[in-house]
Parts: C-alpha cells; sequence; structure tokens
C-alpha cells in the first residue's frame, strides 16, 4: 500500500458515525445462559434473540412480517436473518473502505496494462470515494460485479451447502453460514484451488468455543447494524452536504448517481 499519513479526520468520521448511530451494550447474560441460541424457528426465538442483540429496543417488526407469514414462518425468518447478517458484513467493509478510499490510501501498482496504464493513484485523485469508483474503466467494474456475483452464488447453492454439512438458510440452515472452498474444490466444482477460504481465512473461529462463536455473532449483528447506519450517513452527506449535522464538512461532496454504478457512456461503449 501507498500509505499516507492519515489525518484526524478518519477518527472523526468513526465517531462522529457511531454517535449517530450508537446502539447501548448487549446486557450481561447470566452463566447458565450463556449460549445464544441462534437456531430460531418462531417469534418467541426472535423476541428473545432481540432482548439480547439491544435490551433498549427490544423486539421491532413495525410491518407484522411475522404475524402475515404464519404459512411460511420458518423460511421467513430464515431469509430475514440471513439478509441482515450479510448487509452488515458488506456494510462493515464499506464503511471501512470509505474511510480509506477518503484518506487517499491506495496501491501504488497499475491498474491496467498497455502502453499508457491507469495508476491506482489516477483513481485516488478522482475525489470522494464514488467518485473513484466512476473513474475506474468500465471492465474493472464489470470484474468486481462479477467477482461478487460468484461469492454470492457459492453461498446460496444448495448443493455446495450440502457438500458442507449444512442446508439452504430457508430450508432450516443456519443464517450467516457461508461455505469454505474446500467441497468445492473436491467436487469438481471450481477450475481452480484457493488458499483462502472467503469466511474465517486465518482459521481463528475454528478454535473458538460454540459459546463464543455464538456470542460473536450476536457482536457481529450489532457491529453491522451500527456499519448499515454509518455508511448511509457517509453517502447522505456526501449527496446533501448538512443533513448529518457530525458528518457536517468531513465529506466531500458527490455529485454522481449512487443507484446508477454503470455511466451512461460505459454502457453506449458495449454498443459501438
Amino acid at each position: 500500500f501507498a500509505l499516507h499519513n492519515l489525518p484526524c479526520e478518519l477518527t472523526l468520521m468513526m465517531l462522529a458515525a457511531a454517535s449517530v448511530s450508537y446502539a447501548p451494550a448487549v446486557r450481561p447474560a447470566a452463566r447458565a445462559s450463556s449460549v445464544v441460541k441462534m437456531d430460531i424457528a418462531d417469534k418467541a426465538g426472535l423476541e428473545n434473540l432481540a432482548v439480547q442483540l439491544n435490551p433498549v429496543v427490544g423486539y421491532w417488526d413495525p410491518l407484522s412480517i411475522l404475524d402475515q407469514s404464519e404459512d411460511n414462518l420458518q423460511e421467513t425468518i430464515g431469509w430475514f436473518r440471513h439478509a441482515e447478517i450479510k448487509h452488515g458484513r458488506v456494510a462493515m467493509a464499506a464503511f471501512v473502505g470509505y474511510c480509506v478510499q477518503a484518506n487517499g490510501v491506495y496501491f501504488p501498482w497499475k491498474l491496467t496494462g498497455g502502453p499508457n496504464p491507469v495508476m491506482h493513484a489516477d483513481i485516488s485523485a478522482a475525489g470522494s470515494p464514488a467518485d473513484q469508483w466512476d473513474a475506474l474503466p468500465f471492465e474493472a467494474k464489470c470484474q468486481i460485479i462479477g467477482a461478487i456475483g460468484t461469492f454470492e452464488l457459492i453461498g446460496e447453492y444448495s448443493e455446495i451447502l450440502q457438500m458442507n454439512g449444512e442446508k439452504h438458510y430457508v430450508r432450516g440452515g443456519k443464517p450467516g453460514y457461508y461455505p469454505p472452498f474446500e467441497g468445492i474444490f473436491k467436487a469438481g466444482l471450481w477450475p481452480h484451488p484457493l488458499p483462502y477460504s472467503l469466511y474465517d481465512p486465518a482459521g481463528i473461529s475454528k478454535k473458538r468455543t460454540p459459546e463464543a462463536k455464538e456470542r460473536g455473532l450476536l457482536v457481529e449483528i450489532n457491529n453491522g447494524r451500527l456499519a448499515m447506519i454509518g455508511i448511509f450517513g457517509f453517502l447522505a452527506e456526501s449527496k446533501i452536504p448538512g443533513s448529518v449535522p457530525a458528518l457536517s464538512g468531513l465529506i466531500k461532496p458527490y455529485a454522481g448517481e449512487y443507484m446508477a454504478p454503470f455511466t451512461s457512456d460505459a454502457m453506449a461503449s458495449i454498443y459501438q
């Protein structure tokens, strides 16, 4: 990495986002019930989980989704819980990535080949993190979206989950579970082995007790909720300066469209 001196704005942004979306700490559980049951199949289980995650807010279902899903309650619970965990993980990565890119941290090598290569420094100089995305070549964006789609397919494919002794989350499987890559290689579904799995690449989680894993998932859900609010705080402030008072003056404005990841010029180039 080309690590520049990170200004104090990085710390200020983290603290500001945390102050906007602060969630109270989880109330210590009694020793006899230290294991958190994550295989939830009914409303009572969700209510208990909600209290453990945030005893102040507790269970909150303003749209009464579960009351309208009596015929497929287990599937609905699995779908929403997995969606929250997954989006929380994406938001945590996005929050950290935004802070890194906003402070001018980039790789020191080339992004593209050829006689006139695009450097990572060129992308970083484009402006805010969103401007940097707009500055990427169209082919680079396709590779990023394609990689994300591949990871999504691996996590959703029931056959791959079964290779690792798990089921799909709407079929009684564990919400938030992502299969390791080893089973894919053994079955010949992947062209070549990868050195690390996407989840727990260093194998740290394997050494933890079941109780520690369950408590760690509670922490992950809370941090994911915080990150979802934090990253949207960044995006809102960049589009409407002053909309997030705690971030006023810390976030560069963005004139583009977040919901249009491919520019019209890039799309037009496909048909030239």
